[in-house]
């Protein structure tokens, strides 16, 4: 992850050591598609640029707001474990 207040990015790479994105730079990948998927799935709508998924919420969200974001993206990015090479 990387960000500044409350602007953050969640990289995803294939492999933490050769940090092979999950989509290649400028392009997107069927990998990301699905995580994007499952997000819509479980109502929530993210910005997704290459390999990243931005998170920038409003600096007034509730706390159980949060706690549901962060739920769903915690069971999206299970889609992601599939593509992960050890």
């Amino acid at each position: 992850m990387r960000g500044l207040g409350c602007f953050w990015a969640i990289e995803l790479v294939t492999n933490r050591d050769s940090k092979q994105p999950l989509a290649p730079y400028g392009s997107s990948s069927e990998a990301m598609g699905k995580v994007i998927a499952k997000c819509k799935e479980l109502g929530l709508i993210v910005f997704a640029n290459f390999n990243r998924i931005h998170v920038v919420p409003p600096l007034n969200i509730d706390d159980d707001v949060v706690a549901e974001g962060l739920a769903i993206l915690d069971e999206a990015l299970s889609v992601a474990d599939q593509y992960y090479q050890h």
